[in-house]
């Protein structure tokens, strides 16, 4: 999974990319002038997985991934222009989803330059750049694609196109996401090489201070009519998280009232919030968590291990982790009849422990 982070400048969005990975990438201020983004890639802590590893010892245990991108080096455009450059958007294209901090803290220096915070605004800036720049493709293909019929090109497969893209074109001229079109697999398909912005899942990260951490009740519920929302207090969480002190660290969580890092709570927020679950698969070599997304089927999840084994697919093995933590053992859940096998289009359930048969 990897999800994108974009916000105006001075957002914090880099104070966020740090706490959620540890890392230690450059705060400023004032304006910085660097182009790339900020890259890590972070483990899924999940506790199921290391009850499997001690359950079944293998040489290691594998956990699932999330790679966040902090697309830093976005500037705020003059009037009439968009707000991201022509290579920030590029990069923002290849997320699978988009996870956009709205800036909810007060700053003595930031203000003289950016104004006073205002969240609704910037999601609201944020939000029209990303339907001007996916409008701005669709009606670039339409008009080709009317060239292309005007020549004599009327294939049924041009025509559907060009049927399915002016939905698009109508769709964003209402000022709707894409994601929100009802779309059939095949439209999908047609539609997936665009790398449509309004596309993608998106959700808020509500960066707050340390002061008003918690008392944002009005704005969360005026985020959550339109995206799903988190709130952080992000640079308060940023400098709790490097801190040695396991205990200490703890303390500082319950006094200011978090329950958990932030990390923990990104990642369990977003699996809900995009539609992503865990299956597992284990072995004395290694024990590992793989993401899909929730609805996909065995041949998927055969495809996200390895791609030989969805091509030769056969049939999967299946049970579950509670049932496995139940049973105490696999030749247990064999003995109590709760191992199945499972076709092609089974819909993997979260906790699915899953072996996969094939030939190829």
């Amino acid at each position: 999974m990897n999800i994108g982070l974009i916000g105006l400048p001075k957002s914090g969005k880099t104070t966020i990319f740090n706490t959620l990975t540890g890392q230690s990438a450059e705060i400023s201020e004032y304006v910085s002038q660097k182009a790339e983004p900020n890259v890590a890639v972070v483990e899924v802590l999940d506790e199921r997985l290391a009850k499997l590893a001690q359950m079944y010892r293998p040489k290691r245990p594998i956990y699932a991934t999330i790679q966040f991108v902090d697309f830093v080096g976005l500037t705020a455009g003059a009037a009439g222009q968009g707000v991201f450059s022509s290579e920030g958007m590029q990069m923002i294209k290849n997320a699978d989803a988009l996870s956009i901090v709205a800036r909810n803290f007060d700053d003595e220096v930031i203000s003289q330059t950016y104004g006073d915070p205002d969240p609704l605004a910037e999601l609201d800036t944020i939000t029209t750049e990303l339907l001007l720049a996916d409008q701005i493709v669709a009606e670039r293909r339409l008009e080709r694609i009317r060239a292309d019929l005007l020549r004599g090109k009327k294939t049924p497969v041009l025509q559907n196109e060009e049927q399915l893209v002016r939905r698009v074109v109508n769709q964003l001229s209402e000022a709707q996401p894409v994601r929100t079109l009802e779309l059939t697999p095949d439209d999908h398909k047609v539609l997936s090489g665009f790398q449509f912005l309004s596309a993608k899942p998106v959700f808020v990260l509500l960066n707050s201070s340390e002061d008003n951490y918690g008392d944002s009740g009005e704005t969360l519920t005026a985020i959550e009519e339109y995206y799903p929302v988190v709130e952080f207090a992000g640079n308060f969480e940023m400098e709790l998280s490097r801190l040695e002190d396991q205990e200490e660290r703890e303390a500082f969580m319950q006094d200011f009232g978090i329950h958990a890092s932030a990390r923990t709570r990104l990642t369990t927020f977003a699996y809900h919030t995009l539609g992503y679950i865990s299956f597992f698969t284990v072995g004395p070599d290694e024990v590992r968590a793989w993401t899909i997304r929730k609805g996909e089927t065995a041949v998927d999840a055969a495809g996200v291990v390895h791609s030989d084994l969805a091509r030769g697919f056969i049939r999967a093995e299946v049970f579950s982790y509670d049932d496995l933590v139940e049973c105490g053992s696999e030749k247990a859940v064999k003995a109590a009849g709760r191992l199945r096998v499972e076709g092609r289009s089974y819909l993997v359930q979260d906790g699915d422990i899953i072996n996969v048969r094939f030939n190829v």
